[in-house]
């Protein structure tokens, strides 16, 4: 039987979603799936369900400044959401950017941009620095905008950061605070790039990592930058129909390993890190029927895994990647993805995640069916009988893969 949209849906009532974050990070509420069975606890607890010797794998993502506002003579203010570079560029090297950056945006309150460059002022180091957007190009909802400013010596990333605000999801109905800025930031947070933070890592604090770390539960970071796509509910009536946003990944050659020597015993920190290790999979299953391909080629496109040959163990498939990056003189990977995890998708590498709870009808959750079967509803239905906290700053998950 096909899977369709509605199946993926539940009554969430607006009490249950978080605003705000609890004033302590790790006394989190836990619910735990493990061996098809749900118990609950506190994230401070959370090594006590996870196996020594298991390999957690995070993403260091660091959400930006990502919403500004414009001004023109006779218009209060159009807000520029800036969702990722243009032309497939870096994220770190836009960023970096002096005096000139193109950006993929989105425009609140477009209609009033009739034409013309649109700008803001703020002050920097005792200097008034103007900054200028001009329109390039537009493609239905997305803006093809290119920043301008007047000093050389400033960085896009120091222009979003003074005179940008943090991108808070929608659903909170509220602007970022001082509190956000800390507090909608992974204590292991490094990498800059993401309009939305990933979540399943807000719940992590030192005291956490180094009871993991006492436990000989070890740990590797990936990079995906979170795009605004994480929140674009499923509109179709079939899950098939809906267009899979794409994200850029960052891994090293040192997380690969890693993962090749933790094969069977991976635990994803989040959708975000899981899309990562299973794309590296279909990446390796690429590499190892043909040694020669194109980085371009080794892309992973929405239905791929679905299509490539389905027989490849997680460590030959691994092993093939890092073969391929050793050829081509790489030491770390950047490739895109748009894997689209359904439940009928069979995890090649992780054995489970640690993840929030997350909105119906949402790419996010047909990940958790995939990790979880049917039992899905019996763990919502779970945590909302029991007053967990959902979305962004709500409580957290393990979710171990459904033994069946």
């Amino acid at each position: 039987m096909e899977f369709e949209t509605q199946t993926l849906d539940y009554l969430l009532p607006d009490e249950k979603i978080a605003s705000f974050p609890l004033p302590v990070r790790h006394e989190s509420n836990l619910l735990v799936y493990k061996n098809n069975q749900i118990n609950h606890s506190k994230f401070i607890n959370l090594p006590n369900f996870i196996a020594a010797g298991s390999l957690l794998v995070y993403n260091n993502t660091k959400v930006f400044n990502a919403r500004m506002y414009f001004y023109t003579e006779k218009i209060k203010a159009i807000e520029v959401f800036c969702l990722a570079p243009a032309n497939g560029k870096d994220p770190s090297l836009a960023l970096s950017d002096g005096n000139y950056s193109e950006w993929i945006c989105l425009v609140g309150g477009a209609k009033k941009w009739k034409s013309g460059p649109i700008t803001l002022t703020y002050q920097y180091q005792q200097q008034e620095v103007l900054v200028k957007a001009t329109l390039l190009n537009r493609n239905e909802e997305q803006f093809h905008i290119a920043f301008a400013w007047t000093n050389k010596e400033i960085q896009f990333a120091d222009i979003l950061q003074a005179a940008g605000e943090l991108p808070l999801p929608p659903y909170m109905n509220r602007k970022a605070n001082v509190e956000d800025e800390q507090r909608y930031q992974t204590v292991y947070a490094q990498q800059s790039g993401s309009v939305a933070a990933p979540t399943a890592g807000l719940h992590f604090t030192d005291e956490v990592m180094q009871l993991l770390k006492n436990k000989n539960i070890n740990s590797t970071f990936v990079t995906l930058h979170v795009g605004a796509g994480t929140f674009k509910p499923i509109k179709t009536a079939h899950y098939k129909d809906h267009i899979m946003h794409e994200e850029l990944i960052d891994v090293s050659i040192k997380s690969i390993e890693s993962m090749l020597h933790f094969a069977g015993k991976i635990i994803a920190v989040g959708t975000t890190s899981l899309r990562t290790i299973e794309s590296l999979y279909w990446m390796g299953v690429k590499a190892a029927q043909n040694i020669d391909i194109a980085i371009e080629e080794l892309c992973i496109s929405q239905w791929e895994a679905y299509e490539l040959k389905q027989d490849i163990s997680c460590e030959n498939a691994i092993d093939a990647l890092l073969k391929w990056m050793k050829k081509n003189n790489l030491n770390r990977l950047l490739c895109k993805t748009q894997i689209m995890i359904t439940p009928n998708y069979n995890l090649r590498v992780a054995e489970g995640i640690i993840t929030n709870f997350h909105q119906p009808k949402s790419t996010l959750l047909l990940i958790i069916a995939a990790v979880t079967g049917n039992d899905w509803k019996n763990i919502y239905h779970e945590a909302l009988v029991n007053n967990y906290r959902f979305l962004s700053y709500g409580d957290s998950s393990l979710l171990m893969k459904r033994k069946k």
